[in-house]
């Protein structure tokens, strides 16, 4: 039995072994994103949504980092944040030159800091971190995400993001974070990087923070 603590409470509890019986993986896994979705909180999308909101309306800037499949998220993140919604954003790890120097000449635990510093980040701005566990800095995991959190958080910058899990570090210290549940062990990682994805473009078509629609929207239907 998995218990759901997450989203809207419209599955109190789950019985794994009805849902998922014999059948092939494929439909076993769109079943389970169908209750995924479900058990994500809305509420908590819609209060990083108002915190992208008000970075954007005081003309501060976005930095996206991740690892791996969360890099990749940031950096497609950025594009669609500075081009939808209209927010002067970043990737700490698009440089691909710069972020190998900072990582053989200081650390990799620091270089995603210390490209931070370099570019100045403030009170105004806003970090939003792709992570699977949100990071973990007493067990020393994703720790140059640790490191951007707490010094963000030093210099009165926001901090956003999407994580899996419990959501780790991120949901101890951030002041918006979704949650995605982890309510299938052996496609946590999957689960939780395909619906970061999910999330983001959610945001980035958002009423209340959309500036204009991808070509394809805007396009008849032939």
């Amino acid at each position: 039995m998995v218990l759901s603590l997450f989203g809207n409470g419209c599955i109190d509890c789950l019985d794994v072994r009805n849902v998922v019986k014999v059948m092939t993986y494929s439909k076993q896994f769109l079943e389970e994103v169908a209750i995924v979705a479900q058990n994500i909180s809305p509420e908590s999308i819609e209060e990083v949504v108002d915190i992208c909101l008000g970075i954007k309306s005081s003309g501060g800037r976005l930095f996206f980092a991740g690892s791996g499949g969360g890099a990749g998220h940031a950096s497609h993140a950025t594009c669609d944040f500075r081009k939808l919604v209209g927010v002067e954003s970043y990737c700490v790890s698009d440089n691909v030159s710069e972020l190998t120097a900072r990582i053989n000449d200081e650390s990799w635990e620091d270089s995603y800091v210390s490209w931070l510093k370099a570019s100045r980040l403030n009170a105004n701005d806003g970090v939003f971190i792709f992570s699977v566990g949100g990071g973990d800095a007493i067990r020393r995991v994703s720790m140059q995400l640790v490191n951007v959190m707490d010094y963000a958080k030093s210099v009165g910058a926001k901090v956003v993001g999407v994580a899996g899990r419990d959501g780790g570090y991120l949901a101890k210290v951030a002041d918006g974070c979704v949650i995605i549940p982890p309510l299938f062990g052996d496609a946590i990682t999957s689960h939780t990087e395909g619906f970061q994805a999910v999330v983001w473009h959610l945001m980035i078509g958002h009423p209340r923070i959309v500036q204009s629609k991808p070509v394809w929207e805007t396009l008849a239907v032939k």
